[in-house]
């Protein structure tokens, strides 16, 4: 057992340093944020690429991670697009620009055509299991977290002020507190995600008996597994009542136990790939935690799900 908590101390380390950080990059939002995510996001992207690369893929790093930068600009597109028309437009200039989804379509159309293009006259490995593996890169990780970086601009973007206000329409005050609504709303995640699996790791150490998918992860089990559900739900209520106002008590629950579920199902979807790429973590950047994949990797899966629920349900 002692073997197992020798990484704690770096662990800790970490967290210290790293989460002061991401919760008050998250709080700012707009560009702090979408550096935030854009850094953790290719750096992710770089890690997963090399997975692939262990087994006999040669992907096109730098298009794929470039590519990823993009989409996940593509998600702030909105904030973008209004500052530059509206720049524009004090100078007597009206602009036609691309929607953001237009934009989107237009990013993945191009970056489909490039690497078919560049393979074509590539020599090395599959051309096959090359492109697959740049374009899978892009959607499974860059797409996964540029939706993170559009929940958390829903709120000064995507606001239905109307459900939540008595008059209507939002004063400067209370553009303030729904901007301050979607910096708790994406901590309420992290914070859930965190708990989660530091709940499973310590359950599952004490508790632990039945494995959960030993094929996958040996050392996961269903009571850990119980353990980090019952902590997501728990903590998600927890920041509904401390600071989001707007979330019914049902929504936080249902947020909690998407999370409960399938950020345990994205850690052991990344397990799955590491397996099957034959290493331990996804790198070694993060001492006690790995690499940045290994550290995101519950979000990568969960954040489009959180996402489509509060965008769809919560402000629809």
């Amino acid at each position: 057992m002692s073997g197992r908590f020798e990484q704690l101390i770096p662990r800790v380390l970490v967290a210290v340093v790293a989460i002061p950080a991401i919760l008050w990059l998250t709080l700012q939002g707009g560009y702090y944020f979408f550096a935030l995510v854009a850094a953790i996001s290719a750096l992710a992207l770089h890690e997963f690429y090399g997975l692939t690369r262990a087994k006999g893929a040669a992907p096109l790093a730098v298009i794929g991670i470039g590519s990823g930068v993009l989409l996940n600009a593509a998600f702030i597109y909105e904030r973008v697009q209004v500052e530059v028309y509206t720049a524009f437009e004090r100078m007597g200039v009206r602009l036609s620009m691309f929607s953001q989804n237009q934009f989107i379509l237009v990013l993945l159309l191009v970056l489909v055509a490039i690497v078919l293009l560049v393979e074509l006259f590539r020599s090395k490995g599959s051309p096959l299991i090359n492109a697959g593996a740049t374009v899978l890169g892009v959607l499974a990780v860059g797409l996964a977290f540029g939706t993170l970086i559009s929940l958390r601009e829903l709120f000064p973007y995507g606001f239905p002020a109307y459900k939540f206000f008595p008059n209507g329409i939002a004063t400067d005050a209370q553009l303030v507190q729904i901007d301050r609504w979607g910096g708790w709303t994406v901590i309420g995640l992290f914070a859930s995600i965190w708990m989660c699996d530091t709940a499973a790791y310590f359950g599952g150490l004490a508790f632990g008996r039945h494995r959960l998918f030993e094929r996958v992860s040996p050392k996961k089990s269903w009571e850990g597994a119980v353990f980090g559900f019952v902590f997501a739900v728990a903590t998600m209520i927890v920041v509904k009542l401390l600071a989001l106002d707007y979330l019914a008590m049902r929504h936080a629950v249902v947020i909690g136990v998407l999370i409960g579920i399938f950020g345990q199902i994205g850690d052991l979807v990344e397990s799955r790939f590491k397996r099957d790429a034959g290493v331990k973590d996804s790198s070694s950047l993060l001492p006690g935690h790995g690499g940045i994949y290994d550290r995101f990797d519950s979000l990568v899966y969960l954040a489009p799900i959180v996402y489509l629920y509060v965008d769809f349900i919560v402000l629809s």
